[in-house]
């Protein structure tokens, strides 16, 4: 049977806060007539109003992408009369364009902004969290040896444990409309109705056991 050889654990960590990059902004809008395919971005009366305003604003008509069409019809038939509800995706990449862009999207009756999907360079902020934790881990073991009386042999064993950290973004989606049932403007309100945020921590922890020599 092998028996382990001496070792000394050492443990460290690296946490870092990273800013979104751009995000994704996903909206159902109410239609009144049904269109399947990327055609209902320009035929779908509520769903082209929409998309020209995003484009005048400036948001290129690649970064528009409708993911679903869900037909409502109380009949249980597909019918020219029946609406739909249609689900779209909006890239913002341009953070600083975010309040604007939300302006638009609630200005639109028929629109609900269902939530918000930030995006972050995550894989470069954990390779710096792990060179980061590699480098501290190397030099207190150094210590460690130094002050054991014993010289660093190599590593026996190695563990990596890395994890996000987001304060999730708190709002109501009905909250996001502008306009009252009727279809009269309702009461004056902040234009976002919503808290934001766009950042989060990284961590990234490191359990390294070194061989060393006899004590």
């Amino acid at each position: 049977m092998e028996t382990k050889p001496d070792t000394i654990k050492i443990s460290t960590a690296h946490r870092e806060e990273i800013l979104a990059t751009h995000a994704d902004l996903y909206v159902t809008v109410k239609g009144s007539s049904v269109i399947s395919g990327n055609e209902a971005l320009k035929k779908a009366r509520e769903v082209s109003q929409l998309v020209d305003e995003l484009i005048r604003f400036g948001i290129s008509a690649e970064n528009i992408h409708l993911q679903g069409v869900r037909v409502e019809s109380s009949s249980g038939a597909l019918l020219k009369s029946s609406s739909a509800s249609y689900r779209l995706r909006v890239r913002c990449d341009e953070l600083d364009q975010i309040a604007e862009l939300l302006d638009i999207i609630t200005s639109q009756k028929n629109a609900t902004l269902e939530r918000i999907d930030w995006k972050y360079p995550e894989e470069e902020a954990r390779q710096r969290g792990l060179d980061s934790a590699l480098a501290k881990a190397k030099l207190k073991a150094e210590k460690v040896a130094a002050n054991l009386g014993v010289k660093l042999l190599g590593v026996y064993d190695f563990i990596e444990n890395s994890f996000d950290e987001e304060t999730p973004v708190m709002f109501q989606p009905q909250a996001m409309m502008m306009k009252s049932r009727g279809g009269a403007p309702s009461a004056p309100e902040p234009s976002l109705g919503m808290d934001v945020q766009h950042s989060k921590m990284i961590h990234v922890n490191v359990e390294i056991w070194y061989r060393v020599s006899a004590f």
